[in-house]
């Protein structure tokens, strides 16, 4: 597969040419990959306009992940996200929109730019303010239920824990309500690959986007908005135009880069790649669990510990691994993740097991997790957020309405959202998490 983008870079630095441009260094390699740090130059196309390289190596893309169209974001899923929510809230009747609640605070700060209201999905059970899977059964009691329709409903998928949703289910039911499916798939670019593929484009989501930065061999900020066959025409038509309209005039051509040198990569042994480390990753699971520690079953590439049901905490754990010269994707106090990708060889996973050899998994520590209260929406997100606001301790909040929501990132999952009352339940949830502020 040709990469366009990447030959044309490697072409302009061959050339020699005085570089009366931006970016300012030039190409002097201070950090040392300016020489390939360019702008939109005479040849490099424009990516909100591309018909040249960037729309061959987006044609590219979207042939190996089987779409009516997937589009380059250089600003990450955030960019991608802000961009779905505004192809459905095009002309929408009702500026309502349906989520699972475990949905990332970039889809509650695009809710807030478009002034879209939200009507949160609860789990049956609230393990984790990260988890809420929805069954199909009760997407289609809450559609059957709901007085007005909403313009979509929004999955995220997979989760920080490798919880999987049944997509193939809940797109058939969004179908017989003629609703889009959107999915935050941010950790889940990989599963196209998978065989069969587990992605949710493949499994009837009407649009989604990937952050391939996050599990394939992409420089940070890379990402894709994915166009499904079967979406409305207006989609493939005005994905560009709101892409452009929040995203930086200046996109970042070693990002572009990386996303067109990912294409030939995928093209070429990536899926023989992948079953390797899937086999990796699933032995090493193995033998956690044969030391005694709780491992989640879920998404392929993540490792995920149930810590405090193995007598840890997470950071505990995740300071045990660093003495082992390993780094974790994420901790809380009940759980330790991991993630792998191809580029991670037999040598890390040995490293894992001796660090796992180290240590033997001790008495459960009990668990008081708060369950995460079903809120009252007092305000609309976008007016919650961009009203004047205070910072209050956690004990003087109760009462008050949340105005940018506290988080983490990662997993940057808000415990409670803009625009809720925040009640003593949240309070705890909030302190369990560690925070000790909120604006209000």
């Amino acid at each position: 597969m040709r990469t366009p983008i990447y030959d044309f870079v490697q072409n302009y630095i061959q050339s020699n040419t005085a570089r009366f441009h931006m970016p300012g260094h030039k190409g002097v390699p201070h950090l040392g990959c300016e020489p390939m740090d360019i702008t939109e130059i005479g040849g490099a196309d424009v990516l909100y306009a591309p018909h040249g390289i960037i729309a061959e190596s987006e044609a590219n893309v979207t042939e190996l992940f089987c779409t009516a169209h997937t589009f380059y974001s250089t600003e990450g899923s955030s960019l991608a996200i802000r961009a779905m929510l505004a192809l459905v809230r095009e002309g929408a009747t009702t500026p309502l929109i349906l989520a699972a609640r475990n949905a990332h605070k970039a889809f509650l700060y695009a809710c807030a730019l478009l002034d879209l209201d939200v009507e949160w999905l609860y789990p049956d059970q609230s393990e984790h303010i990260c988890k809420a899977v929805i069954t199909p059964k009760a997407l289609s009691s809450k559609l059957q239920s709901m007085d007005v329709k909403p313009c979509a409903v929004y999955m995220t998928s997979p989760d920080y824990l490798g919880n999987i949703a049944d997509i193939a289910a809940l797109s058939l039911i969004c179908k017989q309500y003629d609703i889009p499916l959107l999915v935050d798939n941010a950790h889940g670019a990989y599963l196209r690959f998978l065989a069969p593929s587990l992605h949710p484009i493949s499994l009837g989501a009407t649009a989604c986007c990937d952050s391939a930065h996050k599990t394939l061999p992409v420089l940070t900020g890379g990402a894709y908005l994915h166009i499904s066959n079967e979406a409305p025409d207006k989609y493939l038509l005005n994905a560009r135009k709101y892409l452009s309209l929040f995203a930086s005039t200046s996109p970042s051509y070693l990002i572009l880069q990386s996303l067109d040198l990912c294409n030939a990569y995928v093209a070429s042994d990536y899926q023989t790649r992948l079953s390797f480390c899937l086999k990796h990753v699933s032995d090493t699971k193995e033998y956690i669990r044969s030391r005694g520690f709780c491992v989640l079953d879920g998404e392929p590439l993540k490792i995920v510990i149930h810590a405090s049901m193995s007598g840890f905490t997470g950071e505990e754990l995740a300071q045990v691994l660093s003495e082992y010269r390993i780094e974790c994707e994420f901790t809380d106090p009940d759980f330790l993740v991991l993630m792998a990708s191809t580029e991670n060889g037999p040598e890390d996973f040995e490293r894992l097991k001796q660090a796992f050899s180290s240590i033997a998994p001790r008495s459960p520590i009990p668990q008081y997790v708060p369950k995460l209260p079903q809120s009252c929406m007092i305000f609309s997100p976008r007016k919650a957020i961009l009203a004047p606001s205070e910072t209050l301790s956690l004990d003087a909040a109760a009462g008050r309405v949340c105005a940018s929501p506290t988080v983490a990132c990662p997993p940057a999952v808000p415990s409670v959202m803009s625009g809720e009352e925040i009640t003593e339940d949240h309070i705890r949830v909030m302190r369990y998490y560690g925070y000790k502020h909120i604006d209000v």
